[in-house]
C-alpha cells in the first residue's frame, strides 16, 4: 500500500514551522501506529489528521482518528452491506481529501486497513437512546442555579428577613383600616364612603375620585416601613426625610403592583377593587396610561414577595436624592441590597430561564424613577388649579426629584 501523499492536504502550517513535523505525521500514518502514539502527537500540539483521507480529523470514530466525512461513509457502507467494486479495477486507489469520493471500494478498504471496526457501530435504537440521554442531561443542566450562584449568606438572609418583617407590619393588604375616606359626589359635594361589608361582596370603584385618600393611606404605610428598618433609623434625621421625600411615591407603586390583577385591570384591596377610570378624560393620557403600562410591565415579571420588598429598599436607599448628606453610606447600603437581590434570584430561580431577571428589575427601577418625576410634575400642576392633595402629600411633593 502506498503511503498517502500530503501535497493535497491543508495542514494549516505557518511558514516558520518545521517541515520535519509533516514528515513525522506521514511516517505515523504510513506505519499505522497505535492510538497511543497519535495521542502523544496530539498532546504535543500536532495537527489531528484523518487516518483515511488525510483531512482534518475531529476525534476517534469506530476506533480510529477520522474526519466527520469518513466516519459517516464507514457507517453507511457497513449498514448497506453491499459489495463495492473499484471502478478503476486497481483496488489500490490513493485516498485523499480530494479523491475520497471517486472510489468507494478503495475508501472502504482504507477505512478497514486503518483499523475501523464494524462492531463498534451503534444500532439505530442505541443512537436514539444516546440522543435521549443527551437531551435529558441538557434539560437537567438548565434546572440548576446560575454558575457562581453560591446561595445567600447569613447576612443577606437576615437582611431579607428584616425587610419582610417590616413589610408585614406596615403593609395593610386587606385595607381593613381604610374606612372613612372622602368621595366627591356628582353635585361636587364631598361625603364619607363606607366600603361594603364582607357579606355585601366586592365593589369596583374608580380610583381618581379619592386618589388623595388612597395615596395618603399608602404613604403612611411606606413611611412606617422605612422607620422599622434598622439601617434607615441609623441615618441622620435629615437624610431620612430626604430619602422618604424622594422614594415614597415609587415604593407605593411597587406595593400597589402586588395587588394588581392584570386580567381585570383592577387593584384588589381587600373588600375594594379599584380601577383606572376618568370620565372627563383629562387625566387619562397624562397620569393613568403611563401608570397602567408600567404596572402591566412589572406584573409580567411574576416577582416573589422577597423581590418586591428588596426593590422597595433599593428605591428607598438612593444616594442621589436631593438633600442627602451621607451619600457614601447610603450608596453602600443600596449596593448591599442590590447584591442581595441578585443572590436571591440566583439561588431561588431556575437557570438560564431567569438569568436576565436582575437586569430587568434594575431597568424597571430606572423606569419607575422617571415615572416618579413625570407624575409629580403633573400632580403639582393640577394642585395649583384644582387643590386635592392632603398635607402629607404636599409635604412629600415639596422637594422631590421634579
Amino acid at each position: 500500500m502506498k503511503s498517502p501523499r500530503h501535497t493535497d492536504v491543508n495542514l494549516g502550517m505557518r511558514p516558520e514551522e518545521s517541515w520535519s513535523h509533516v514528515g513525522l505525521v506521514q511516517r505515523k500514518e504510513a506505519d499505522s501506529v497505535s492510538n497511543k502514539s497519535i495521542n502523544a502527537d496530539e498532546e504535543d500540539g500536532g495537527l489531528q489528521i484523518c487516518r483515511v483521507c488525510g483531512d482534518k480529523a475531529n476525534g476517534y470514530h469506530f476506533n480510529v482518528m477520522t474526519c466527520e466525512g469518513c466516519k459517516g461513509f464507514f457507517r453507511r457502507a457497513m449498514k448497506r452491506n453491499v459489495r463495492l467494486r473499484c471502478p478503476f479495477r486497481k483496488g489500490t486507489c490513493e485516498i485523499t481529501r480530494k479523491t475520497r469520493r471517486q472510489c468507494q471500494a478503495c475508501r472502504l478498504r482504507k477505512c478497514l486497513e486503518s483499523g475501523m471496526k464494524k462492531e463498534m457501530i451503534m444500532s439505530d435504537a442505541a443512537v436514539e437512546q444516546r440522543r435521549a440521554l443527551i437531551k435529558r442531561k441538557k434539560r437537567e443542566k438548565t434546572e440548576v442555579p446560575a454558575p457562581g450562584g453560591q446561595g445567600l449568606t447569613e447576612e443577606q438572609q437576615a437582611l431579607i428577613q428584616e425587610l419582610m418583617d417590616a413589610q408585614m407590619k406596615t403593609f395593610d393588604t386587606t385595607f381593613s383600616h381604610f374606612k372613612d375616606f372622602r368621595l366627591r359626589g356628582e353635585d361636587g359635594s364631598i361625603w364619607n364612603y363606607q366600603p361594603p361589608s364582607k357579606s355585601d361582596g366586592k365593589e369596583i370603584i374608580p380610583l381618581l375620585p379619592h386618589l388623595a385618600d388612597v395615596s395618603t393611606y399608602m404613604f403612611k404605610g411606606v413611611i412606617n416601613f422605612a422607620k422599622v428598618i434598622s439601617y434607615f433609623r441609623d441615618l441622620p434625621i435629615e437624610d431620612q426625610i430626604s430619602l422618604l421625600k424622594g422614594a415614597t411615591f415609587e415604593m407605593c407603586i411597587l406595593r400597589f403592583n402586588t395587588m394588581f390583577d392584570m386580567e381585570t385591570g383592577t387593584w384588589e384591596c381587600g373588600r375594594l377593587a379599584y380601577c383606572f377610570e376618568d370620565p372627563d378624560g383629562g387625566f387619562q393620557k397624562l397620569l393613568l396610561d403611563p401608570l397602567m403600562k408600567f404596572h402591566c410591565m412589572l406584573k409580567k415579571l411574576k416577582l416573589h414577595k422577597e423581590e418586591y420588598v428588596l426593590m422597595q429598599a433599593i428605591s428607598l436607599f438612593s444616594p442621589d436624592r436631593p438633600g442627602v448628606v451621607q451619600r457614601g453610606v447610603v450608596d453602600q447600603l443600596q449596593e448591599r441590597i442590590a447584591l442581595t437581590l441578585k443572590a436571591y434570584i440566583e439561588s431561588s430561580r431556575p437557570y438560564p430561564a431567569h438569568r436576565f431577571l436582575f437586569l430587568k428589575i434594575m431597568a424597571v427601577l430606572t423606569e419607575l424613577r422617571s415615572i416618579n418625576v413625570q407624575q409629580t410634575q403633573q400632580l403639582l400642576r393640577i394642585q395649583d388649579t384644582h387643590p386635592f392633595a392632603t398635607p402629607l402629600m404636599q409635604e412629600l411633593f415639596s422637594s422631590t426629584d421634579g
